[in-house]
């Protein structure tokens, strides 16, 4: 006997039943939708009647069946009715409730390895969600460039990378978690199919419908809809007039090796970074090629360059609009950031993270994987 919630099967999931049928005849338990939702807090992408079909399918399962109880051990009363000689885990889902049930049953537990199949990757039920997950994206250079009232004195070039959501970022931190909740409503947790530019005006028009009294810039609708590492011009307009993108697997795979991230407090609630603007066109000359810079540094692979125009960003930040860099987050970059690196960057304005590069490893550093 097995039991598990066997959403999105995978070869994972295959390669364990084959393993766990070697021992004898193999029955299957998945959980209810409503038990699902209850411990994980949604519902699973298939239901349950889907994934007693899908499951008993395989064929090295004998017989798949629902669940009968709740919580985690939701296969309780089935074990007590079924009586198997075996009840077999992963050794991620050994937990010491599991072996104290099969001890008053009189079954025998076995705990395998998660071992893929020669030649497949490991999977996990986990890691397969946050493939088809929403990504985020980073914005590296440039920002700002992309409202008209910035890049109407100045053109210039914003550069993002869009990100893996190998964990979930803060709100308020200038991760476009806005913008993603915006798109979770359009497509839901779920990557879109389709053109990504397209898909990037769609999102960009829907969270910007007729009436908004700010705009959200595109910047943030590009970047986490089109893969890979982009840089976009802008020349007084809210949507581009020019975007160029590298998707290149050894460069995105460089930048994620080199790219660190620094937890800091999110922004407040009705923070305004924009109260003071000090839209002098030189300054934003400075921030628009700053962004030009930055996606050089990184066809390069040069992390030196990189550092420096995220730097220059940052400082042209607290130049032309002083409230996105308060003077404890001035003061936190200059003091543990700007010695040590060649540059850094706050992932938002008045907070989020510490966005910095560097080709030595970081303890406690968060690292990201770009998505190519």
């Amino acid at each position: 006997m097995v039991s598990g919630c066997y959403d999105l099967l995978h070869a994972g999931h295959v390669a364990f039943f084959k393993t766990a049928a070697k021992y004898g005849k193999l029955h299957v338990y998945v959980g209810q939708d409503q038990n699902i939702k209850f411990l994980k807090g949604k519902v699973p992408y298939f239901s349950e009647e889907e994934r007693k079909y899908i499951v008993g399918a395989v064929r090295y399962v004998e017989k798949a069946n629902v669940a009968s109880g709740s919580g985690m051990l939701d296969f309780e009363q089935d074990m007590k009715n079924l009586k198997p000689d075996i009840f077999l885990v992963n050794s991620d889902g050994f937990t010491a409730e599991k072996k104290q049930l099969c001890k008053e049953n009189g079954v025998e537990l076995v705990v395998l390895e998660r071992i893929p199949e020669d030649g497949l990757p490991t999977r996990s039920s986990s890691e397969s969600k946050k493939e088809l997950k929403f990504p985020y994206r980073v914005c590296l250079a440039g920002g700002w460039m992309d409202q008209p009232w910035v890049s109407e004195k100045h053109p210039g070039s914003v550069v993002v990378a869009q990100i893996w959501p190998t964990m979930d970022f803060n709100d308020r931190s200038g991760m476009a978690t806005s913008s993603r909740k915006v798109a979770m409503e359009l497509w839901g947790d779920k990557y879109p199919d389709g053109d990504p530019i397209r898909n990037a005006q769609l999102l960009f028009g829907a969270e910007n419908p007729p009436g908004s009294e700010y705009i959200s810039g595109s910047q943030d609708h590009i970047g986490l809809l089109v893969s890979g590492v982009s840089r976009i011009d802008y020349d007084g307009k809210f949507w581009p007039n020019y975007i160029e993108n590298t998707a290149d697997k050894e460069t995105c795979e460089w930048l994620s090796n080199v790219l660190n991230f620094a937890p800091l407090q999110p922004r407040p609630e009705g923070y305004n970074p924009i109260l003071t603007k000090n839209l002098d066109p030189k300054i934003i000359k400075r921030l628009g090629e700053s962004g030009e810079n930055c996606y050089t540094a990184i066809l390069k692979k040069d992390v030196k360059l990189l550092g420096e125009s995220m730097k220059e960003t940052f400082l042209c930040w607290s130049d032309m609009l002083p409230y996105t860099v308060p003077d404890w987050v001035m003061q936190e970059m200059q003091t543990n950031y700007f010695p040590k690196y060649s540059g850094a960057i706050t992932s938002g304005s008045g907070g989020g993270y510490v966005v910095f590069p560097t080709e030595g490893k970081v303890e406690g550093a968060i690292k990201v994987k770009i998505r190519y």
